[in-house]
């Protein structure tokens, strides 16, 4: 991107009330930033996207030494800057409708790694969550898996700290500006995390932390992965909103259980009693459901012959046939089977290595 666009990009982005919904759109609609400050105030007015106010805000906008400030830090500092429609933008987190217009990176972490997930839970821990988490962390090593969280105190630093120890990736999404880091206490393994992983930050450097950043922080966390995992966490807090977050992006989301007295596993429970969630014990468990474990061959499949399936079986088989794959929602039309029939159908073929769940709920045959 050239300087004079990254120039305007930015000082879009400190507008306010031009919110990430808005500011994609706007550049959509005049093709780019350096056109939007350029536009004659009628025209901006009446582009139907933004209200008048927030039109008057874009023409009187006066904070240029603050887009200054910022290019000199970032260039200073190494930081990188990805915009919304850079190849280099996580690209998981771009289909998200209110994902960042901007995020700024320090560190070497690859934002499109091809297996990345992310791993929360509370800050108020048990040795139980403790426990899960570092196993969890240990077993995924040797699958190439980067490990996101955002750098708080309980479960997530316990994540990092892990990955640091077995040398896996690992990225910090921060609620505040990179020139600081919240908890102040965490400062030195985020520097180490810099070597292989990342921090990273919708915000300028100089921003501070407030509280209703959190939420805008945990889309990033749950956009940004092929998969939630909540290690241990009571029915309220960050990790329950990053884990609804998630499912509502068609993102796969898995939980630790804990019993049912435990305060600590509540939100866990929950999660997978309302079936938001999927159970998993370990690790294994996980990488079996993302498709990134093959503990058995699969048995040979004569399709054209139907062997052992039954008519729903085959109409779903003779559909990805043709199709190759496609999301669930989109089988369960062509196919035109009830939900019950379908969900009969899916577990056998699953069980028979016939069919395979891909991550964001897509099915394909097992080749």
């Amino acid at each position: 991107m050239n300087p004079i666009e990254l120039y305007y990009r930015l000082a879009l982005s400190q507008v306010s009330g031009i919110g990430p919904i808005r500011y994609k759109k706007l550049i959509a609609h005049f093709e780019t930033a350096e056109q939007v400050f350029k536009q004659r105030p009628k025209t901006l007015k009446k582009c139907g996207i933004i209200s008048e106010s927030m039109a008057e805000a874009i023409l009187q906008f006066a904070a240029y030494p603050l887009v200054d400030a910022e290019l000199k830090y970032v260039q200073q500092n190494r930081i990188q800057i990805h915009c919304f429609d850079d190849e280099s933008y996580p690209n998981r987190l771009k289909s998200c409708v209110d994902s960042p217009p901007i995020l700024f990176q320090r560190g070497a972490a690859n934002l499109n790694h091809p297996r990345l997930v992310s791993v929360i839970g509370t800050r108020s821990y048990t040795d139980y969550g403790r426990k899960m988490c570092e196993d969890l962390i240990e077993q995924l090593k040797p699958f190439n898996v980067q490990v996101a969280s955002g750098l708080a105190y309980g479960i997530d630093i316990i994540a990092h700290k892990n990955c640091l120890k077995h040398h896996i990736p690992t990225i910090g999404v921060v609620a505040h500006g990179l020139k600081t880091v919240y908890p102040a206490a965490h400062s030195t393994i985020a520097r180490e995390m810099l070597e292989e992983g990342a921090l990273l930050s919708e915000y300028f450097s100089n921003a501070k932390l407030e509280k209703g950043n959190f939420p805008s922080r945990n889309r990033i966390v749950a956009g940004m992965s092929d998969a939630t995992i909540v290690v241990e966490t009571d029915v309220r807090g960050g990790s329950m909103i990053t884990a609804e977050i998630a499912y509502s992006y068609n993102r796969d989301v898995f939980c630790f259980p804990g019993r049912s007295i435990d305060v600590k596993s509540a939100g866990c429970n929950f999660l997978i009693r309302k079936l938001k969630a999927q159970m998993i014990t370990n690790a294994n468990d996980l990488l079996q459901e993302m498709g990134w474990k093959q503990t058995t061959t699969p048995k040979p499949i004569q399709r054209e012959l139907f062997i052992e399936m039954s008519d729903d079986e085959k109409k779903i088989v003779t559909i990805l046939r043709e199709k190759q794959q496609l999301a669930i929602d989109e089988l369960l039309h062509l196919s035109n089977l009830h939900s019950s029939q379908m969900a009969a159908s899916m577990l056998n073929l699953e069980m028979q290595h016939i069919i395979q769940v891909m991550p964001g709920k897509i099915i394909k045959l097992v080749n």
